[in-house]
């Protein structure tokens, strides 16, 4: 099979203010998607505590399209062509920002200051104990996920559109205080967004402290190649070029075990659908209720390499997954239910689409026998990461 990149052709950034909302913050009109690589902004209502929200579009030179709301920098909606040039949205996401303030599902959002889980919500740092606060409680044991009760998904970032080269992109920034959800150091965080000419979703991550704290950023976008709410992800072909997994307790917390992924359900190393063995009776598969696995990726030196591909025959639509970090949570949708309504209207459904998080090990800062460094950032460091999400058709 000839894998297809889809183009548009260049042209200059534009910057406009267009749209309206209605008083609930749902977007009024669905604008016509871009024709040419632009960016445009529109209001996206209002927090409950009186800030404005901006939702930008992004149109790459590739054809991708993209909208982002500064709360969070969650993108709300991801176009991307299939094998016959068609956009559709293949994210999950809200069209107001009280859905967003009242749901906790990470759709799209910027995730920190510490992703995924740390056991108990406690580490130890230089000596001191520090708690954070309990927000998850898998098999009924507490621990602190995504940063705390206020993670990055929850801040209202300042937010530019910028351009690089044939690229266009959004610059986000903020500043986490020190003692935001238990967490030391005043910690300044800035994420880029990019569409390249090649349909190339880039993101950039930088951060500097002025007192040593962990650090885990990554980008919680979830992907259902046949369009948003169009059924479960289970038909989908996904490669992880990794041999091995953290082992989970009852709590979905990496104890510090590593087990090879050879000849198990976790084994993703050539090509597999994801329901293929979901069924399959393993202790892993029972805590998270299917996949929510970490996988310790090969081969990663810091620098960009490919970690993982996914491909979904109908639309022919296929990713490469490409990042300087060592770890890729593999999570499948298993606490989404049809409670949800999507974008369209159209209810969500168990399983409707999975997440490919770059990042390190959840728990890292408790487990330092755990390979790749540790996630510590200190005072006169920098933080650096970046991922990137290449699309094309198949």
């Amino acid at each position: 099979m000839k894998k297809v990149l889809f183009g548009l052709a260049a042209g200059v950034m534009a910057v406009c203010f267009t749209g309206c909302v209605s008083e609930r913050g749902d977007v009024a009109v669905e604008a016509p998607l871009p024709k040419e690589p632009s960016v445009s902004v529109r209001p996206f209502g209002t927090t409950r505590d009186g800030q404005e929200v901006k939702l930008y579009r992004l149109a790459g030179a590739g054809g991708i399209v993209m909208d982002v709301i500064d709360y969070g920098g969650a993108v709300v909606r991801l176009y991307t062509p299939d094998r016959d040039g068609k956009l559709t949205d293949i994210t999950l996401g809200f069209n107001s920002i009280r859905e967003y303030e009242d749901h906790d599902a990470y759709f799209g959002a910027i995730v920190g200051r510490y992703c995924n889980r740390i056991a108990g919500g406690t580490f130890t740092l230089d000596g001191v104990k520090y708690q954070l606060p309990l927000n998850d409680k898998p098999g009924g044991i507490p621990c602190s996920l995504h940063g705390g009760k206020r993670g990055f998904d929850r801040y209202v970032w300042d937010a530019a559109p910028f351009k690089r080269g044939e690229s266009i992109g959004l610059r986000l920034t903020m500043t986490s205080p020190h003692g935001d959800q238990g967490y030391p150091g005043n910690l300044k965080v800035t994420v880029k967004y990019l569409l390249t000419p090649d349909n190339v979703w880039r993101i950039e991550y930088e951060a500097v402290t002025d007192k040593a704290t962990p650090v885990n950023l990554t980008q919680h976008v979830f992907f259902n190649f046949k369009g948003e709410a169009q059924g479960d992800i289970l038909g989908h072909d996904l490669t992880i070029l990794a041999d091995q997994i953290t082992h989970v307790g009852a709590g979905l917390v990496p104890t510090g075990v590593r087990a090879d992924v050879a000849g198990t359900a976790f084994d993703f190393t050539t090509p597999h659908k994801v329901g293929e063995r979901i069924h399959w009776q393993n202790d892993q598969l029972e805590y998270g209720g299917g996949y929510d696995q970490n996988y310790l990726l090969r081969n990663q030196t810091g620098q960009m390499a490919k970690a993982a591909a996914l491909h979904e025959e109908t639309t022919g639509r296929y990713m490469e997954v490409w990042t300087t970090e060592p770890a890729l949570q593999f999570y499948c949708g298993n606490f989404l239910t049809d409670k949800i309504m999507g974008k369209q209207g159209r209810n969500l459904c168990h399983r409707g689409a999975l997440a490919l998080e770059t990042q390190h090990t959840p728990n890292a800062v408790n487990l330092p026998d755990i390979p790749f460094g540790s996630t510590i950032l200190r005072p006169g460091e920098v933080y650096r990461s970046a991922t990137e999400y290449r699309f094309g058709a198949m």
